[in-house]
């Protein structure tokens, strides 16, 4: 039976993962940059700073997923154009999501600033870790405008098939991050320790380079040139503009709708205390690797669907959303066995507080039964927006996480006194609701595609 399906889906689990492998690595970038500043600053700064961090990324999340969510509105559509051969089209909706990102960035980065900074005084969290956390985060809400133009790049090259050099740009960056950050935050070189504020310093001179390094690749490669002869600023208008927001907007608000519930989640935690607040940094750090992993298999799984849902080749488009679905619940199981056997030891790379390793440890337990359901969601999501999917989608999400999770892990975990494991059982229970009912809206829609070749 194993073997059957296996030889079924083979050819499919070949060309997804080859597209997905490059794209996992650089999405895992994205995450990286803020472990990168959770592992430097636990060990060169300490459990308060630690903590601003947990603060400071729980909010910022919400903002990094609304300026990626609109970007990856341009992914599909691009796929879709490529698998009809209307290259012309790929350079005018670049230029489109072009203006829409750089534009997004701006608001933003506003919002951070006027709107972040005054709300984190009214939190009730601790005012040692408040008053550690303003300058991170007004250093990360800049940092939005070049990611924004980076996204964009990176967005129209995989969405043709190109994923390995965004990957590259990402390592890079990552390490320039990584090497950065020790040395403003320590204080190397003649330069005066910067504390929490040097890891920011760091993420805004990596993305600034990012951006700039992928902007020039998509320019000048060859691979692209007939598709950059449409791309002008003459190119915008409001009805292509207007298809990538139908996409992106919505995109936005699935992954606002489950990020924002972690960082509600953190919140609820730091009333508890400090200790419980950097615990649920470690172990979200930890899930957070995973599911941006699983987000990369998702991507490469828009793709293509996109490419086949434009070639009218809805056959594949089945096959091969349903390979995607069995990689990522094969790459989750063995992260589950990992978080759940390593969970004494891999808070030890965040931190010494042995406090704070007891907490993350409990939630790392947690965080492994349901990584089965944060990747068939992710996938779920993918599949669909490939398709053109995403109103539904959207309204699962908002179901899942802030109907029914979070009520949930408020109740178990601040009015049963459960604590921070009873905030994640709550999180656990959102996320088998969205896993369930997208995979089932994708049976759905695939069936019913493949109904019309029939009658076709």
């Amino acid at each position: 039976m194993v073997k059957r399906i296996f030889y079924k889906y083979k050819p499919h689990y070949q060309t997804n993962l080859k597209l997905a492998i490059p794209v996992v690595i650089s999405q895992l970038g994205h995450t990286l940059v803020h472990t990168a500043d959770s592992i430097i600053v636990g060990h060169f700064a300490g459990t308060i700073p630690l903590a601003a961090v947990a603060l400071v990324n729980s909010i910022f999340m919400v903002v990094v997923v609304i300026g990626m969510g609109i970007s990856y509105g341009l992914t599909p559509l691009i796929a879709q154009e490529s698998g009809r051969k209307n290259f012309k089209e790929c350079g005018k909706l670049l230029a489109n999501s072009l203006m829409i990102n750089a534009i997004v960035g701006i608001i933003l980065y506003i919002l951070v600033y006027y709107g972040s900074l005054a709300i984190i005084d009214q939190m009730d969290q601790s005012p040692e870790v408040v008053r550690e956390a303003k300058p991170y985060l007004a250093l990360l809400g800049l940092s939005i405008i070049p990611l924004m133009i980076f996204m964009t790049f990176k967005q129209f090259a995989e969405g043709l098939g190109f994923t390995k050099q965004a990957m590259m740009i990402s390592l890079w960056g990552n390490l320039f991050n990584i090497c950065l950050g020790i040395i403003f935050v320590k204080g190397l070189f003649g330069i005066s320790p910067m504390g929490v504020s040097g890891v920011g310093w760091s993420t805004l001179a990596d993305r600034s380079i990012m951006a700039m390094v992928m902007a020039i690749y998509v320019i000048r490669s060859k691979h692209f040139r007939v598709y950059l002869v449409s791309f002008t600023i003459k190119a915008i208008d409001k009805i292509r503009s207007l298809s990538i927001l139908k996409i992106g907007a919505p995109v936005a608000m699935q992954y606002t709708f489950e990020v924002s519930a972690f960082s509600a989640a953190a919140i609820f935690i730091g009333t508890i205390g400090a200790v419980e607040q950097a615990a649920h940094q470690v172990a979200i750090n930890l899930a957070s690797m995973t599911y941006m992993m699983a987000s990369g298999i998702s991507s490469a799984a828009t793709i293509k669907t996109g490419n086949n849902f434009g070639k009218e080749d809805y056959m594949t488009l089945r096959l091969s959303a349903i390979s995607s679905y069995h990689i990522v619940l094969a790459f989750m199981a063995v992260t589950a066995i990992l978080f759940i056997g390593l969970n004494q030891y891999l808070p030890w790379i965040y931190t010494s507080d042995r406090s704070v390793i007891i907490v993350a440890a409990q939630l790392l337990i947690i965080a492994g039964f349901f990584q089965l359901f944060d990747g068939t969601q992710v996938v779920g999501l993918g599949v669909l927006r490939g398709i053109g999917d995403v109103n539904i989608p959207t309204l699962i999400t908002f179901v899942a996480y802030w109907i029914i999770g979070l009520p949930i892990g408020y109740y178990l975990g601040i009015t049963l006194g459960m604590g921070a494991n009873g905030v994640w059982y709550g999180l656990t229970a959102g996320l088998l609701v969205s896993s369930g009912l997208l995979f089932l809206r994708f049976q759905f829609f695939s069936k019913k595609l493949v109904q019309l070749i029939h009658k076709g």
